[in-house]
């Protein structure tokens, strides 16, 4: 397949040769599938060949490795014109991954974004499958964000444009880009950081395109991460713009307090991270929450409304939570008045334990797909 495939692309151009690839892989789809329209739409990407990305990644060889994932291993690359890439290269053991590759390339090749990661290109060759993107000097948030040595770089300052730029990327992909994208997989280690510590949201492999006017979608297979997962997608696989709006709050919640929602127990109480702010934030210690590694210096009313703001984005019913074009207003207004937030939907990895016996409470949960999620009523 691939020599008759060479065979019939050698004479054309490198744009007519990338189509032709592409199409073999089925990464050419046609625009009804999502507009209604009945015309090809060709995806502008170019196709780098296999020779080139080896001698980028020097035979893609340990010391060049960034990272590795579901989908396989990312590695530091620099081409020889001397732009450094990263080249995300499929495990050949990877069923799934070969879907994700394909949602990637038709997903992310029609974004255009400051704050989405850039693909510059893929390699689709023999059992090779790699996605090539602008490398982003300081990795991933979650590399820093949680790391006790390296936190101290993100000041509050830092922290807050990240916040603000993730918010900006959302926006984008559920309200301004061609297609309403739904993320599906928004945590800390899809956020990348460039040399400027600007964010730019990064991995479409679970993310689903919206049409016309739909809002939300049903699976079977849920798919995502604890700790950023919203309630009703978790147990009833329901996923929306509002769900990705619910790991936004997330994020918002773990850049302030420097702390994983995942894994976070509050001392005796077994409260993640929702539960734990949300318990500050009713008796009126927010700053409490604060990562004391961004020491004194930072604006207390800008801090209490990104807390204010994590904490609508995360409410248990989806209907309560803001939409991220009203999530960009109230982070981008000093003045705006902010609606008191209702209780989150409490995600959880375990069991929760609650131990205030004061208020009556009722506990449900619900396993599907492996994802245990616990709700409990506002106190």
């Amino acid at each position: 397949m691939q020599r008759v495939l060479k065979e019939k692309t050698e004479h054309k151009g490198p744009h007519e040769r990338s189509q032709d690839i592409l199409t073999s892989e089925g990464l050419i789809v046609n625009k009804r599938d999502y507009s209604g329209e009945s015309t090809t739409d060709e995806l502008e990407l170019p196709l780098f060949d296999f020779g080139t990305i080896t001698v980028a990644t020097d035979n893609f060889c340990d010391e060049n490795k960034l990272g590795q994932g579901g989908f396989g291993i990312v590695y530091k690359g620099l081409l020889v014109e001397g732009q450094e890439i990263a080249v995300k290269r499929l495990s050949k053991n990877s069923g799934q991954g070969v879907e994700e590759f394909k949602n990637e390339v038709r997903l992310i090749a029609r974004l255009q974004h400051r704050n989405l990661v850039r693909l510059l290109g893929c390699c689709v060759e023999m059992e090779e499958k790699m996605l090539i993107y602008e490398y982003m000097e300081n990795k991933s948030l979650d590399s820093i964000l949680f790391n006790k040595e390296k936190r101290s770089l993100l000041g509050w300052r830092r922290r807050f444009n990240i916040i603000c730029g993730i918010a900006r990327g959302l926006l984008y992909l559920h309200q301004d880009s061609r297609f309403r994208i739904i993320h599906r997989d928004l945590k800390a280690s899809n956020v990348l950081l460039d040399r400027e510590m600007n964010p730019k949201i990064s991995d479409f492999g679970m993310a689903r395109i919206f049409g016309g006017d739909q809002t939300e979608a049903n699976t079977m297979r849920v798919v995502g991460t604890y700790g950023y997962m919203a309630p009703e997608y978790a147990m009833d696989g329901i996923f929306s713009v509002k769900s990705d709006v619910f790991s936004f709050g997330v994020l918002v919640l773990e850049i302030v307090t420097g702390k994983k929602n995942r894994g976070f127990y509050h001392a005796n109480q077994e409260h993640n991270l929702l539960g734990h702010a949300w318990r500050l934030w009713g008796v009126g210690k927010g700053l409490e929450l604060v990562d004391p590694s961004v020491g004194d210096s930072y604006p207390p009313n800008e801090v209490m409304r990104c807390i204010q703001v994590g904490l609508l984005c995360v409410q248990e019913r989806a209907e309560d939570r803001p939409t991220m074009s009203t999530v960009v207003l109230m982070l981008s207004s000093e003045n705006a008045l902010l609606p008191q937030p209702t209780h989150p939907g409490f995600c959880l990895g375990r069991h929760l334990v609650e131990t205030d016996s004061s208020t009556s409470k009722q506990d449900e949960s619900c396993t599907v797909n492996r994802v245990t999620v616990t709700m409990l009523d506002a106190r």
